[in-house]
């Protein structure tokens, strides 16, 4: 029997793209925090609370399991943490962005901080393949006595596969709002493919990072000591990370970091977090479990 002819229609890449939203609340019960109310639509998967030490933090995974973002996608997160709550959010590898020829893949992040609580947002970097198209935004509202530790990394793309700065697009906009209307935004867009300098300074390195601390209640000479221990580590590793760490016009610190290597910015950020996790809270560093 003859093969049928092949049609010649074309599937729109909006067609092929998926809309997963992820909805969680946080409550304190007692000594822990708790989840309160969680709503899945895939590819998001959530991991119930894991409570690596006696703090009462719930460290919370999330999972992607279909191994990465396509054209069309469309994932959001809505976060909200009650009164006192502290949690920790971080995903069990990076999250990787697959080649598109038209559609950007969309990735949409809304947190919300009651009074007092605690958010160490610290998920994986982001891994642009070559020809990937990706758009981010975190917006983070924090009501009086919240304070969030947001990290946010990219690589420059499949690097053992010669990829370095191979993707198409990526635009990333920050926002973490305080009760008093103070706000941080860092917001880049860079597209590699337009030529030399399109990437600037970072084209030299492997990995690009963003840490921001921001808390109101915090009192400044704290902040002024956690930044200079915090400058001070990015100074222990000369041609492996280049990083800087300024004042932005909310009350907190902002830390800027490129790393020539994945363990070069594993390290570096490990070192970070404890530090800050030892200042402002007295408490070590996060011996995290990723399963």
């Amino acid at each position: 029997m003859p093969r049928p002819k092949p049609t010649g229609a074309i599937v729109q890449s909006e067609s092929v793209g998926r809309i997963g939203r992820l909805a969680v609340d946080y409550v304190r019960q007692g000594a822990r925090t708790v989840f309160a109310r969680t709503n899945c639509q895939s590819p998001w998967h959530l991991f119930p609370p894991i409570y690596l030490d006696d703090t009462g933090a719930a460290y919370t995974l999330l999972l992607n399991p279909s191994g990465g973002l396509v054209g069309g996608d469309r994932l959001s997160i809505d976060m909200h943490l009650g009164q006192e709550a502290h949690v920790l959010i971080s995903t069990p590898s990076a999250n990787r962005v697959y080649r598109s020829l038209a559609e950007a893949s969309v990735q949409d992040i809304k947190i919300r901080l009651d009074s007092g609580a605690i958010l160490e947002w610290f998920p994986e970097h982001t891994i642009p393949f070559a020809g990937s198209r990706f758009r981010q935004s975190i917006q983070v509202q924090l009501e009086e006595g919240a304070v969030v530790l947001l990290w946010d990394g990219i690589a420059s793309g499949r690097i053992a596969r010669g990829e370095r700065w191979s993707f198409t697009s990526l635009e990333n906009e920050i926002r973490i709002t305080t009760s008093t209307g103070q706000s941080l935004m860092e917001r880049y867009a860079l597209k590699p493919g337009e030529g030399s300098g399109a990437v600037g300074l970072a084209e030299e390195w492997d990995y690009v990072g963003s840490l921001f601390l921001i808390g109101e209640r915090v009192e400044p000479s704290v902040w002024a000591t956690l930044e200079t221990t915090l400058a001070d580590i990015l100074e222990t590793c000369p041609g492996k990370v280049l990083g800087a760490v300024s004042r932005p016009a909310a009350p907190g610190l902002a830390v800027k970091l490129v790393a020539r290597s994945a363990p070069d910015l594993t390290m570096i950020l490990g070192d970070l977090w404890a530090a800050v996790r030892k200042c402002l809270w007295n408490l070590p560093a996060a011996n995290l479990r990723r399963y």
